[in-house]
């Protein structure tokens, strides 16, 4: 069992399904079968079935992804400290980020800082806030950047705040809000709940939901179109000029803001590479 028997078990059991697994780890389908018969003879168990949906882990097959997860932790582990013997910053950044931070934040942050820190190279994943919380937590990211207000034992770093604001193609008045069609989106719990209460402290009506979509960008061209108002926060707004912006506003006439928070494990600022990106995150000016 090797470091590419780690990655095909890994990232089988997060896809439950061996042409999107191929895909990812860019390996051929006949390469990972063959790969999971030789793991099966040499375990004389079996890892998976398969049925018409994908495949199936087994309780052993559960094991060697388990085993796998914390075999990859002790690898890149020792290739940081390997690493960290150098005077040079360099190695690889484990970072993990939020779907709209990594869209509208993140790149110019990662350009300016290998500008700063040429050797060091990036392993970004994203996803929502929570499951940015969860790869820190499991030491799957050495650092994470989420939006809500999660609470962290370790290291939380502020980084912005944002406003949110009812977006809509024309002028509205609030008070018409539950009469008006709004645009819904899929997003993280933080951000359903936030808008919830807000919803929920101003107005008797529920909302009137006449479009569901998967993400904010393809809910803000809905809205650019007349199709209905959504409920969106700043950062995707902020070079928008065409759309009509009414804060949302509590009932003390504060705006309804979400933060956004860097996170990581106090241990990991032993690591070079970690530190000086923690450092130069403490260091960027948000606008």
């Amino acid at each position: 069992m090797n470091s590419t028997d780690w990655e095909i078990l890994i990232n089988l059991f997060k896809f439950k399904n061996i042409t999107k697994t191929s895909n990812f780890l860019r390996i051929s389908q006949p390469a990972v079968t063959y790969r999971l018969n030789k793991l099966e003879q040499e375990f004389d168990a079996k890892i998976i079935y398969r049925n018409k949906k994908g495949v199936i882990f087994t309780a052993e097959g559960e094991m060697l992804v388990n085993y796998s997860q914390e075999m990859i932790k002790k690898e890149q582990k020792i290739k940081g400290e390997i690493l960290n013997q150098s005077n040079q910053v360099q190695g690889i950044l484990r970072l993990s980020s939020s779907v709209i931070f990594t869209r509208y934040k993140l790149p110019s942050i990662l350009s300016e800082f290998s500008k700063e820190y040429p050797l060091v190279e990036f392993d970004v994943n994203t996803g929502w806030s929570e499951e940015v919380f969860s790869s820190v937590h499991n030491d799957v990211a050495q650092i994470g950047i989420l939006r809500g207000d999660y609470s962290f034992s370790s290291i939380k770093l502020p980084l912005m705040s944002e406003k949110l604001y009812v977006v809509s193609s024309q002028k509205i008045n609030l008070d018409d809000l539950p009469k008006l069609p709004r645009i819904y989106y899929n997003t993280d719990s933080s951000l359903k709940k936030l808008i919830d209460d807000w919803w929920i402290g101003n107005y008797i009506e529920p909302s009137r939901i006449t479009i569901k979509v998967d993400n904010m960008e393809t809910c803000k061209e809905f809205v650019s179109k007349g199709l209905g108002f959504a409920i969106l926060p700043n950062i995707l707004l902020e070079d928008d000029q065409k759309l009509y912006k009414t804060p949302c506003l509590n009932k003390n006439g504060d705006i309804l803001t979400r933060n956004t928070f860097s996170i990581l494990k106090k241990e990991q600022l032993n690591n070079s590479v970690v530190k000086a990106f923690y450092e130069f995150l403490s260091n960027w000016k948000f606008q």
